[in-house]
């Protein structure tokens, strides 16, 4: 695999990251940043909390809740690596309540020759895609699409292995955002796991990737979701850091 540390820190990866996955609403506070897209996924939903929000940390907090209070949205908070710790203190102290750890693996491109799996990469979500990606087990709300598209270079990838109606075998979304190649949404349908079906839309995407000039992949899995993260492992990908995202209590 050659060399396999991230020449990024946990920060500097997270801003890159945010870049790949907008929200359709951002503002700063301070060097925080806070964003908004209609309540689909974390990520394009919490406050990025990283390096010093300009006030001290009770306000932060108060703060946050009021911005996304004013958004009809429940106020949550993504707290990644060591440096969030003092911050993630005071989300508890004001009982903003913790969810699982969330893993952020990295590693250099190394993109493998096609296998023989035919994988169709589009620029755009077509309706298949968006039946075929379960974003943590659900079918997706209305404003997935406008998330989902919203970056400079986003493609998105399908493997069908039977004709309509059958849904697609299998999804995933990559982004390039300077030189690196974000992976996100891998779903396999139930019916054709244990195929190697992800490890080929992983493929195609590395190669993709690589024609636009990236050398580093990054993506996100959930610490409990175990066949993702020994897919991963195989892959050569290797842990960077963790985050966890912290929400308003009700």
């Amino acid at each position: 695999m050659g060399q396999s540390r991230s020449p990024l820190d946990v920060a500097d990866l997270e801003r890159l990251a945010t870049r790949g996955w907008r929200g359709s609403e951002e503002a700063p506070l301070g060097e925080w940043l806070l964003r908004g897209g209609g309540g689909f996924t974390g990520r394009a939903n919490s406050a990025l909390v990283v390096g010093d929000p300009g006030v001290p940390l009770p306000e932060a907090v108060e703060a946050v809740a009021r911005w996304y209070g004013e958004r009809g949205l429940r106020p949550c908070a993504m707290l990644p690596g060591r440096r969030s710790r003092a911050a993630d203190a005071a989300f508890a102290a004001a009982g903003w309540e913790r969810d699982e750890d969330v893993l952020v693996l990295t590693g250099p491109l190394t993109p493998a020759p096609a296998d023989g799996v035919p994988v169709d990469l589009s620029p755009e979500p077509d309706d298949a895609w968006l039946a075929g990606y379960r974003h943590r087990g659900r079918p997706l709300p209305r404003s997935a699409r406008a998330i989902l598209t919203n970056a400079e270079d986003v493609v998105f990838a399908s493997v069908r292995r039977d004709p309509p109606p059958a849904p697609l075998a299998a999804v995933a979304r990559g982004v390039v955002t300077d030189d690196w190649l974000g992976v996100a949404a891998v779903t396999v349908e139930e019916r054709y796991r244990r195929q190697g079906l992800a490890t080929a839309v992983m493929a195609a995407l590395q190669r993709w990737g690589a024609d636009r000039g990236a050398h580093w992949l990054y993506l996100q899995v959930a610490a409990s979701n175990a066949p993702a993260r020994a897919l991963y492992r195989r892959a050569g990908l290797i842990e960077h850091h963790r985050y966890h995202y912290r929400y308003a209590p009700h």
